[in-house]
């Protein structure tokens, strides 16, 4: 490939951001020339070495196929798409509240049309529980929830790519190094080429907020802290849930503590599904997946349970925070360590014989340990009475053998300082999705991409 290729549009990252963006650029402008640079491997060279067998622990890959590559973090995720503006981010912010919900819409009909058309769509409106969990001092936010499990999302991605990949270049394993302002457009350096546009949009996801507070600092955009989410993920039988599961299958539940005032929540709720490793910049952490074919399911469920952390004057970087209590759980237990909720509240350890007199088989290989030498003491205060409160409505989930693996951290950019196009300061520099702080789901990231392609076409 000559150097200075010339492109009209390059896109930096092949998450739902930049997949959406892609697809409405060529659906509204298709004789534009586009361009999408991803770090991670194409579709179907995403594959995590760990089987269970020969290899059992995350080995470090230089690339985590889990995290990185077509359809970024959310490619093996449970494939849930939360349409609302009560969480997933803040687009609503800069767009308005009418303009997200309908970008999700449509996100949601192109899903639909891309293979995903016999999943089912969950809403909270209207349901028993929100009286039952307010009874009990619980908040049920309000939602409607595609669920495509993990196994369809992959097939609507498999789709999205076989019709996109003639229409625009993409450039997998080539991580972009730098993006340089050009007076007429946008520079940027990829193994060792050189690559021009008139337009650029960044689109990074979690795993690029090193890489993108770095391209902040060196073009001097502006950027405010954002939080840490911390906790843990809650494993136990499916039938625990079962009742909240089979009508809503995701609930988010927010809990105010008594003791400190902290607001923890649930998040992320996989019914039958699995516990799984995540490698984010070298660190190991823990997060949950679930498929919709019956014979891929298990017999739990599992669930995250976090507490955000925000700061502000002298310290900043709360991705640091985050990373440094993740570090000290892989040093104490090699990656991921579980325990069981009775041994936590008696103060004691979790041996490999204690797990394996337990009732509940787990569905990820982890070290036994004690998660109060990993997390801090407030935070785990928080995560046991938001526990004992869910049994009020779930009644099992206090149980001795519910298993608590940790950490979970959710990672945050920096929020990027843009407009209501979500331009920086530098004309024609979209930064959207995950990357940009602003967005913290996949409805709301793939929703970016499309408000970004829309303006672009305008243009």
């Amino acid at each position: 490939m000559p150097s200075k290729t010339r492109y009209d549009v390059i896109i930096i990252g092949a998450g739902p951001g930049g997949i959406f963006a892609a697809y409405e650029l060529i659906q509204k402008r298709p004789e534009l020339k586009v361009a999408v640079f991803e770090a991670g491997h194409a579709l179907d060279k995403r594959k995590c070495p760990i089987d269970g067998d020969k290899i059992k622990t995350c080995i470090g890959c230089k690339s985590c196929s889990i995290m990185s590559g077509f359809g970024g973090a959310g490619a093996f995720s449970d494939g849930k798409y939360n349409i609302t503006n009560d969480f997933g981010g803040t687009l609503y912010e800069y767009i308005g509240k009418k303009q997200a919900m309908d970008l999700m819409h449509y996100v949601d009909e192109i899903n639909m049309r891309y293979g995903g058309s016999g999943c089912k769509l969950y809403s909270t409106a209207g349901t028993k529980f929100k009286t039952l969990c307010i009874q009990n001092d619980l908040h049920l936010l309000d939602a409607s929830v595609r669920h495509l499990g993990t196994d369809i999302n992959y097939v609507v991605l498999e789709n999205l790519y076989a019709d996109l990949k003639d229409k625009a270049e993409f450039f997998f394993d080539t991580p972009v190094e730098s993006v340089k302002v050009i007076s007429d457009g946008y520079e940027i350096k990829a193994k060792g080429e050189t690559y021009s546009c008139e337009k650029c949009v960044i689109s990074v996801g979690r795993i690029g907020s090193k890489w993108m507070e770095k391209v902040c600092k060196e073009l001097e955009i502006p950027t405010k802290s954002n939080r840490v989410d911390l906790g843990v993920r809650v494993e136990l039988p499916a039938t625990v849930f079962a009742h909240l599961t089979d009508e809503l299958y995701e609930s988010k539940i927010v809990y105010r503590t008594k003791q400190y005032g902290d607001k923890v929540r649930t998040f992320c709720m996989n019914p039958k599904g699995a516990v799984v490793n995540e490698n984010t910049n070298g660190i190991i952490t823990v997060n949950g997946h679930s498929y919709e074919d019956p014979a891929m399911q298990t017999e739990n469920t599992n669930f995250a349970l976090l507490v955000s952390q925000h700061f502000s004057e002298p310290f900043k970087d709360s991705n640091g925070y985050g990373e440094s209590i993740a570090r000290l759980s892989n040093m104490l237990g090699g990656g991921v360590i579980v325990q069981r909720f009775g041994d936590l509240i008696r103060g004691r350890r979790s041996t490999a014989g204690r797990m394996e007199d337990a009732f509940i088989t787990p569905t990820l290989q982890a070290t036994p340990g004690d998660l109060s030498l990993v997390l801090p003491k407030r935070l785990l205060d928080g995560i046991i009475e938001m526990i004992y409160a869910l049994d009020k409505v779930a009644p099992g989930t206090a149980n001795d053998d519910t298993l608590l693996y940790g950490v979970e951290v959710k990672f945050y950019n920096m929020e990027v300082e843009v407009n209501n196009k979500l331009e920086s300061r530098y004309k024609g520099l979209y930064i959207i999705g995950d990357g940009s702080g602003i967005t913290h789901s996949l409805s709301h990231a793939s929703a970016s991409g499309v408000h970004v392609a829309r303006d672009i076409a305008d243009k």
